[in-house]
């Protein structure tokens, strides 16, 4: 019981804080729909690259976030990125 409520708590801390990495990036948001909810679920419970290729993002941002879906964190920042239908990336010119 404690790890799921540890792990939970975890989960919600590094959620708050994804919007505040976003600042200064590349990219625009889209609206919050159930659609884009849907897509952050696949990015964050699958695989990161999937709520981007149900956003209808280009192949280069879903190339991109599903090799970096080796990392474990990208899943949250992957997660927010598809809940909030972001459009464009940071990756071109930045990384």
């Amino acid at each position: 019981m404690k790890k799921i409520l540890s792990a939970m708590i975890l989960s919600g801390l590094l959620l708050t804080m994804a919007p505040a990495m976003a600042e200064g990036t590349h990219g625009t948001n889209g609206e919050v729909s159930l659609k884009s909810v849907g897509a952050g679920a696949l990015s964050l419970l699958i695989w990161p690259g999937l709520g981007q290729i149900v956003n209808g993002q280009s192949d280069e941002k879903v190339i991109t976030h599903a090799l970096l879906g080796l990392t474990i964190l990208f899943r949250f920042w992957s997660c927010y990125d598809g809940i909030v239908d972001r459009q464009g990336g940071v990756w071109k010119n930045r990384i």
